[in-house]
């Protein structure tokens, strides 16, 4: 299979399956951004090579703070990944990154979804827990900047039990009245 025959199926699996797809800056690169739920978005790039399709996804910037947990609780989900031929990888900066490759004689539709769907596993499902554990003090301080300033919490929602402060016994007794 040529290189544009794989890019045009590539393109042709995003347009019937309703995905953001364009070709990338690169040659025989394609890159399509998966929707999904704890991340909004994923965006990934495909490459077409000689023998096969590498893909690449950024998932989260390289943590503020316990980079020994989160990369232990990555290497524990790399055992865990079985579909899709796909594993986290740290990049020079430690920006977290999902890749893998697929041989170039085995993408079709079947093969695009599998390999879809195990990069959108590995980005979406753990992010809320990649963030607690790589970002929770920057989150802590952004919580209290906002509260202080009555901007919207909408984002971080998902992290109020982590970030509200526990009230005091007599704050809790009164909030319970309420």
């Amino acid at each position: 299979m040529h290189a544009d025959d794989v890019v045009d199926r590539v393109l042709a699996f995003a347009r019937v399956n309703e995905l953001e797809a364009e070709p990338g800056g690169r040659a025989g690169e394609v890159v399509v951004v998966l929707p999904g739920e704890k991340k909004l978005k994923t965006v990934v790039s495909l490459l077409v090579g000689d023998r096969d399709v590498s893909v690449s996804a950024f998932v989260v910037r390289n943590p503020d703070e316990n980079h020994e947990e989160v990369y232990r609780y990555l290497l524990g989900r790399n055992l865990r990944m079985r579909a899709g031929n796909v594993g986290y990888a740290i990049d020079g900066s430690g920006d977290v990154y999902v890749v893998g490759s697929v041989p170039i004689e085995a993408v079709d539709d079947a093969a695009l979804d599998r390999l879809f769907g195990a990069v959108l596993e590995a980005s979406d499902t753990p992010f809320n827990e990649l963030l607690a554990l790589g970002f929770l003090n920057s989150m802590r301080r952004e919580w209290a900047w906002r509260v202080s300033r009555g901007e919207s919490l909408r984002n971080l929602e998902a992290f109020r039990h982590l970030l509200e402060p526990e009230q005091s016994g007599s704050d809790a007794q009164e909030a319970a009245r309420d």
